[in-house]
């Protein structure tokens, strides 16, 4: 495996458990040299049940016997009854299975005050007119007062500023009936907002009202705002049909400014009532943010969620970017997908995946999406998503690689695999992370990147995002550009498809600048695995660092001030601060624990640190960065760093290796060019959750990788 020269003076700086003698050696000729499968909750490979030609129909036995699968076909049914009953399955436009003509026909039936497409319920037909029946006839004249001189007054900054004029409507114990107070005030007066506090109503001008006021007519406004408060899942609002694409853009910003959260927005191509050409914008709910305490009976069952497990396998591809690629062809979110962790780049990889909102029948059908990237088999409803780091077996994955090219300089030493491959399977190997968890021979490595986020230097981290690497690629060529030019738009142009983040990026800098905000929306535009991505490699990198301290300074002992867990049980994805554990003196002297059970935690706001000198180097290494006042929170991201524990020591299982010979080659290409045997080591072996075979490769064989 090859490095920069940054790369092994880091890795030079890591050490080795024992000191058995290594040999040489490359890996990763071919991705085929490197396979990883996880393991499933019963110990099976995940691949056990796929086909090699293609993935098999998923058998009627399997859907019957999970009550799960068959409690979701029953809601599907029942849903699909009470909308054919009610009419609600109507096309959604913003969907990207709409056609054309179905866009255009959204767009056309836009009048000059926009159009809200909402479908009435029995409540929305009682609340109709419904002030009368809930306040006091005096109370509903004055509010009517109120309302008419709010409505007159010109709206200004002064009008939407705090200490606005307000109009208290009473007091309302019961929350049901403040509930509907807001709501009829709201369908009513969508200009005004409803206030509570405690039991009591105030009304007053909305000031996001009145900002969209200034972009679009009152009509449209009030439109869109009935819309918003209605709150329903089939419902769309269109604003009139606008052919200056610069203050489409300025609608698109405000809706994703001050409704993000809950509302997306999209353009189509239409007609003016003139008959001009023009582009309108639609406006629809966010499925995810849904609320579930105002829901009819069918939008509950349009709520209900689907998850379906499939094993994915990749070749030469990213799992993020893998992913991406999936839900641009079931038409789902990235962060639809669940799943326990990033497998390796450069290898063949099969990993369980859960997704959402698709069906074993939708996601059967998408047997490749690449010629590198596909889907396989066992498609299955499932009760829940995977999280991050959950260990699917306690031994996850398994691995088959081909060391190529081994050489030794004696006969004798030809056979010096087998004692170092049983001294790495007996003492273990210090549970480093991988140098991919960086970027491996990058100019520029993802903790520095995450190191920026951090520290909330938003500007810097895109910047480090794009530094080019050597070489005159396109993928080289965009970042060039971008950085050269601040092009954004002939950057995006230049960027390969497959670069995923750096397209979602440039894409969110090209609509809302390159200042800080603009470098905060675009690092909030990629899904949130990728952004705490560079995070956590960032702590890994403290990580690895205090590991090597913890070896150098105090050998392979427990000693005091040590961590321990004390359910003898480590999962990276939970601090589990209230099972650790501070070796004492007595406990160091009686060696209650050995150096295997010593953990060392994850940067993080809920871990504590060793009691000893490594505690005091995981401070300095903070200070060293200017993070001693870190929250290791990053609200702007929505990014939270909890911590985590991790074993210092980490042993290979089920170790299995063999040599064969594959014919000669020259060693040196110089002096008598004498030919040596072509050998390969081939080796199978699992490890726990979360360890890197390079990392074991390199205790093998005593090598930097």
């Amino acid at each position: 495996m090859e490095g920069s020269a940054d790369d092994k003076a880091v890795s030079t700086s890591l050490c080795f458990v024992s000191d058995h003698v290594g040999f040489q050696g490359t890996i990763k000729n071919f991705p085929s040299d490197f396979k990883v499968t996880e393991i499933d909750l019963s110990g099976r490979l995940v691949t056990q049940a796929i086909s090699d030609d293609s993935p098999p129909e998923p058998t009627k036995s399997a859907v019957e016997e999970s009550v799960i699968c068959s409690n979701c076909r029953k809601r599907l049914k029942a849903r699909e009854e009470v909308c054919e009953a009610n009419s609600l399955c109507k096309p959604n436009p913003l969907s990207k299975t709409s056609s054309a003509s179905e866009a255009s026909q959204t767009s056309e039936i836009a009048d000059a005050h926009g159009t809200f497409e909402n479908v009435a319920t029995n409540e929305d037909a009682v609340e109709e007119g419904g002030l009368h029946a809930l306040l006091e006839p005096s109370v509903n004249e004055a509010l009517e007062q109120f309302a008419f001189s709010v409505r007159k007054d010109q709206p200004s900054k002064s009008n939407a500023a705090e200490g606005a004029p307000e109009f208290s409507l009473g007091l309302f114990p019961e929350k049901s009936q403040r509930a509907r107070v807001h709501r009829a005030v709201r369908q009513k007066f969508p200009f005004l907002m409803t206030v509570t506090h405690q039991a009591g109503v105030t009304v007053k001008r909305d000031p996001h009202h009145t900002g969209l006021c200034q972009l679009v007519s009152e009509e449209e406004a009030d439109g869109f705002f009935r819309f918003l408060d209605a709150k329903s899942r089939s419902a769309t609002f269109t604003f009139r049909p606008d052919g200056d694409k610069e203050h489409r853009k300025t609608v698109h910003h405000f809706v994703s400014k001050h409704f993000g959260k809950l509302l997306e927005t999209k353009s189509f191509s239409g007609a003016t009532s003139s008959c001009e050409q023009g582009v309108a914008i639609t406006v629809r709910f966010k499925v995810k943010n849904v609320s579930s305490k105002k829901r009819n009976a069918v939008d509950l069952l349009d709520k209900e969620e689907i998850y379906t497990a499939f094993t994915l396998c990749k070749e030469n591809m990213e799992t993020l970017e893998a992913l991406c690629c999936l839900a641009s062809v079931l038409d789902v979110l990235p962060s639809d997908f669940s799943y326990a962790g990033i497998k390796d780049k450069r290898a063949i990889t099969y990993q369980a995946i859960v997704v959402k909102k698709v069906t074993p029948e939708n996601l059967h059908t998408v047997t490749r999406i690449s010629s590198t990237v596909y889907s396989v088999c066992t498609e299955q409803i499932v009760s829940h998503t995977l999280n991050w780091g959950l260990p699917i077996n306690r031994r996850t994955l398994f691995y088959i690689l081909k060391l190529c090219m081994l050489f030794w300089d004696t006969v004798h030493e030809r056979g010096s695999y087998t004692p170092t491959c049983m001294h790495t399977h007996a003492k273990g190997f210090l549970n480093y992370y991988g140098p991919q968890r960086f970027g491996q021979g990058q100019n520029v490595q993802a903790d520095h990147i995450g190191l920026a986020l951090l520290k909330e230097e938003m500007v810097k981290a895109v910047k480090l995002l794009f530094e080019p690497e050597e070489g005159d690629d396109p993928v080289n060529r965009a970042k060039r550009h971008f950085l050269q030019t601040d092009d954004v738009k002939g950057a995006l142009s230049l960027m390969p498809e497959f670069k995923v983040r750096e397209r979602m990026i440039l894409r969110a800098l090209n609509r809302y600048g390159l200042n800080s905000e603009g470098c905060t929306r675009g690092w909030f535009s990629i899904p949130h695995s990728m952004r705490i991505f560079y995070v956590h490699a960032y702590c890994s990198k403290i990580w690895n660092e205090a590991a090597s301290y913890r070896l150098q300074t105090y050998g392979q002992k427990a000693v005091e001030g040590d961590l321990v867990i004390l359910d003898n049980v480590v999962e990276e994805s939970s601090s589990q601060s209230n099972q650790v554990h501070v070796i004492t003196a007595q406990e160091e002297a009686s060696g209650v624990y050995t150096f295997s059970q010593v953990v060392l935690p994850m940067l993080g706001n809920s871990i504590q640190y060793p009691k000893n000198k490594v505690g005091e180097l995981y401070h300095e290494a903070l200070a060293r960065e200017g993070l001693e006042a870190c929250t290791f929170r990053i609200p702007i991201l929505k990014l939270n760093v909890p911590g985590c524990y991790r074993r210092i020591l980490a042993y290979p299982q089920n170790l299995i290796y063999q040599l064969t010979e594959e014919g000669e080659i020259n060693k040196k290409e110089d002096d008598d060019k004498l030919p040596v045997p072509h050998v390969s080591l081939d080796l199978s072996f699992q490890l726990d959750l979360s360890c890197y075979a390079t990392v074991c490769l390199r205790e093998i064989m005593k090598f930097e990788l």
